[in-house]
């Protein structure tokens, strides 16, 4: 007997009991329905960030911190280090983390690949006002060059212009008195910054575009070095010249042709020396850890499902074994061998796995283009690019042939029974 007569043999032999193997395949159906769900729901947005996380750019950028001093709940006393200057982070599992001085930057900056050091000011603008005289409270962060941020409308701010300019974010368009994305752009807008007497000063800056909504971008507006520059100028009015000076945090340029191995190489020799350095990426990639956990959390229901489903599998080809007795002993008088009978209740299981697995994959596939779509009008609508759920055809090719894999090995048993039987004994069944 040919391979394909053996698979149009099993093919019929599988529906001779009809609503057996309907309900086996419903058993296999929802493993690889949920499977292939859970799957879709990871690769979609995983999809998302890594299209975000390559639209940023500033691939040779380097977030650096000084390291953490003590852990909140470490209860021994640290000793003073004049050389350090600490602060703690307020709220509950605050750190105590040390801050960078013009010493620190000037140390990073001569350590090699680091082609330059831009230490990270912070700004608190008390209020922010547009074209309808509202007041609204806003956070501002200074743009890095090199950053690229998909935009609704216009540019990213100009660092190298003496004109005030902001990007503002996509949700303060509509409050501060413009009609639209595209109206904003080129308004004037301005913001509100006091300084250490409690003194406001109003600083007019012109929007030069509007920011797509991202899961992994700031909330915030991105102003140019002009702009920042003269909010912390404002600021810094009144204090005294000890308060300044000192960074949480650091953006270091190096070399944008270091591969993953020297990336890793600086990053250690910053470790050494004291100093935390992280990429955009490797910040993504503990969200992705955190999204990564749950999705396998819901793959394990849908791995148990599975499991149940290959139970199903085995009761169903033993049952058709001892049904079909008679029949495999006169298969093997008239010359089919162990292996080719073995072969046949083997195809059997695999068909079973197939039909279920592809069930379970069209239908999570059409499911989930469904919630695409109301996800895409609903609540993702800010997120543009962002799929629920995506279906890469390698995914799927995987989830089906696992399937049917985990099918196979559930059919060994019935099927090595199957081509065990004596013939003459078979024959003589009643």
């Amino acid at each position: 007997m040919k391979l394909i007569d053996i698979l149009k043999t099993a093919s019929g032999n599988i529906w001779q009991s009809k609503l057996r193997t309907i309900l086996t395949i419903i058993a296999v159906f929802i493993g690889a329905f949920t499977l292939t769900l859970t799957t879709g729901i990871g690769a979609g947005i995983s999809q998302y960030i890594d299209g975000q996380v390559s639209s940023i750019g500033a691939k040779n950028v380097l977030i650096i911190t000084g390291k953490q001093a003590a852990a909140s709940a470490s209860t021994d006393p640290q000793k003073y280090d004049p050389e350090k200057l600490t602060i703690r982070q307020n709220g509950p599992g605050g750190d105590t983390v040390t801050l960078l001085t013009q010493k620190d930057i000037s140390s990073i900056k001569t350590e090699a690949g680091i082609v330059d050091v831009i230490p990270q000011r912070s700004v608190t603008p008390s209020y922010i006002v547009g074209s309808n005289g509202q007041k609204y409270v806003v956070s501002v962060g200074e743009y890095i060059d090199g950053t690229n941020i998909a935009m609704n409308a216009g540019v990213v701010p100009s660092n190298v212009v003496g004109e005030h300019q902001i990007a503002l974010p996509y949700n303060y368009v509509s409050v501060l008195g413009f009609a639209n994305y595209a109206d904003a752009v080129g308004k004037i807008v301005t913001i509100g910054i006091a300084n250490s007497a409690g003194v406001i000063s109003e600083v007019p800056a012109t929007v030069v575009g509007v920011p797509q909504k991202s899961i992994i971008g700031s909330s915030g507006a991105n102003v140019n070095a002009a702009l920042f520059n003269q909010l912390y100028s404002v600021q810094s009015v009144g204090l005294p010249a000890t308060s300044l000076g000192k960074y949480s945090v650091a953006i270091a340029h190096f070399d944008p042709s270091y591969t993953d191995a020297q990336i890793t190489d600086l990053k250690n020799r910053l470790d050494a020396l004291g100093y935390s350095g992280s990429t955009f990426a490797d910040r993504i990639a503990t969200v992705k850890q955190v999204i990564n956990g749950i999705i396998i959390v819901f793959d394990i229901f849908a791995i148990i499902a599975l499991l149940a489903a290959s139970f199903g599998v085995i009761n169903t080809l033993l049952m058709s074994v001892q049904e079909r007795t008679r029949e495999i002993g006169l298969m093997k008088a008239m010359g089919m061998g162990r292996g080719r009978i073995f072969l046949l209740f083997s195809a059997e299981a695999v068909l079973l796995g197939f039909w279920g697995s592809f069930l379970g994959v069209i239908v999570a596939m059409g499911v989930g283009q469904i919630a695409n779509r109301l996800a895409t009008h609903g609540f993702l609508k800010d997120f543009e690019g962002l799929h629920l759920l995506a279906f890469p055809l390698s995914t799927v090719g995987i989830i089906i042939l696992g399937i049917m894999a985990v099918a196979f090995l559930a059919g060994t048993l019935p099927a090595r029974r199957a081509s065990g039987l004596n013939p003459i004994e078979a024959l003589r069944y009643e």
